[in-house]
């Protein structure tokens, strides 16, 4: 147990994003600390989940991930109002060509409008990554005890590090740069996650050789965790001797056995290779590494009229991927995946995963100093 894992109080520097509360509460309760990614949930639906997580989490702490982009296009255009009505008004501002786009991707595939009775829903992201809704989610988180609250995109705003720190609550932000680190820190972050190219999700240019040592050392005594391609108690050793103190893990909770992830999506990750995902802005506006699909195919294509600035691109996308689900036209599904899926290949319990990647960097530490006694002996 390091100083970080006894300031958060959990046994093992291991962190697991995860959108599904039951994955969160398992590691919770496994050691580590689950982060709940409320992107996706309406300030209603986070309030929710997080008081079943107070009560299954088995008195362990848990996290908090919402993404507070720093850069959308609500903010560019000065829109003001209700998440809600911000909504509407982006979906006013996509361009038809890029609708047209759109169609024609889906009508390759003979996928089908959503009927009437569905046409107007939408995932409730669209509302996270615009500034109104990223608040109205935060007001919710605030009113919750936890042990951490990060920001997957950019520093979070200072009133938000202010009223966190004000109930004892640590802070963390993603970063794929060192100057990002050092910019965090500065404003008040205690804990910068360096997320490498290999990670899923908004991730950065830089791999995790070159990132994790370039943060650790800019940021000095702020503790580091690493993210991106992180599935296993070697890889766990390698960021640790970089220098970081824990592992920010997340796509290998997706084929855990707690996970909600759909039968045929399971199937297909068992048996992917890391080059079956993309670093691409086809889901969000944002490089998002993710399962490659005809749509990022298309979008990333001579023929795209390129994507839409955040969350304008995600309006798209929820809406294509809900009719393709709809269509059970499951290869146009894609969704954030990191370059880890090609160790993915089996089914397993969220604790075991937690223990096994524990014991695997005991083993690791261990052979490395029989190891360096060689190498002395030399």
């Amino acid at each position: 147990m390091n100083k970080l894992c006894r300031e958060l109080g959990i046994e093992y520097p291991i962190f697991a994003f995860s959108h599904c509360r039951d994955v969160v509460a398992a590691v919770s309760r496994g050691g580590g600390m689950g982060v709940l990614g409320v992107l996706a949930m309406s300030p209603e639906e986070i309030d929710v989940e997080l008081r079943w997580l107070e009560e299954h989490s088995g008195g362990r702490p848990y996290g908090v991930d919402v993404a507070l982009p720093v850069k959308t296009a609500d903010r560019d255009a000065g829109m003001t109002g209700t998440a809600e009505n911000i909504h509407s008004q982006l979906e006013q501002m996509i361009p038809a060509k890029h609708r047209e786009f759109a169609e024609e991707i889906l009508h390759r595939y003979h996928v089908p409008p959503l009927p009437e009775s569905d046409g107007q829903h939408q995932d409730w992201a669209a509302e996270g990554f615009t500034a109104s809704g990223g608040e109205d989610q935060i007001e919710v988180i605030l009113s919750h005890q936890h042990g951490l609250l990060v920001s997957a995109l950019g520093p979070p705003p200072a009133w938000v590090i202010e009223r966190a720190h004000e109930r004892g609550t640590k802070v963390g932000s993603l970063v794929g740069k060192p100057h990002q680190a050092v910019r965090n820190v500065e404003l008040g972050v205690d804990v910068v996650i360096c997320q490498s190219y290999e990670a899923a999700g908004h991730t950065g240019e830089i791999g995790a050789m070159v990132l994790i040592p370039d943060v650790v050392d800019a940021v000095g005594d702020t503790p580091v965790l690493a993210a991106g391609g992180i599935g296993s108690g070697r890889q766990m050793a390698a960021a640790m001797c970089l220098g970081a103190q824990g592992v920010w893990t997340g796509s290998i909770w997706l084929t855990c056995r707690e996970s909600p992830a759909e039968p045929y999506r399971v199937e297909r990750m068992l048996h992917m290779t890391s080059t079956d995902t993309v670093r691409s802005k086809s889901q969000t506006g944002k490089p998002n590494r993710q399962v490659r699909t005809p749509w990022t195919e298309a979008w990333d294509g001579p023929d795209s009229p390129g994507p839409l600035p955040m969350p304008m691109q995600y309006l798209l996308y929820a809406d294509a991927t809900a009719r393709a689900k709809r269509a059970g036209v499951h290869e146009l599904v894609g969704g954030p995946l990191g370059q880890i899926v090609s160790r993915m290949n089996k089914v397993q319990p969220a604790a075991e995963i937690v223990m096994n990647m524990v014991e695997e960097y005991v083993q690791t530490l261990q052979r490395m100093g029989v190891q360096l006694d060689e190498l002395m002996q030399d």
